[in-house]
């Protein structure tokens, strides 16, 4: 899989889990300690993720990091 898709997968499903916990794009950000535009270039895959990025995010979710990867 090309890396793009592989990113844009990545914040698709960053956006479903948000959405199912009804929160906002600023909310999550927030959460995150980051800046809104950084949220929605995430989610629209154009940030390679780290693994800091990645932790802050699973957490500013309430979720297990794993949670935020597909399953294989």
């Amino acid at each position: 899989m090309e890396e793009d898709v592989l990113l844009s997968e990545l914040g698709a499903r960053i956006r479903m889990i948000r959405l199912t916990k009804s929160m906002t794009q600023s909310q999550l950000a927030l959460n995150c300690n980051f800046e809104k535009s950084s949220m929605s270039k995430i989610e629209s895959g154009q940030v390679n993720l780290s693994y800091i990025t990645l932790y802050r995010i699973s957490k500013g979710l309430n979720i297990p990091i794993r949670e935020l990867l597909p399953a294989e």
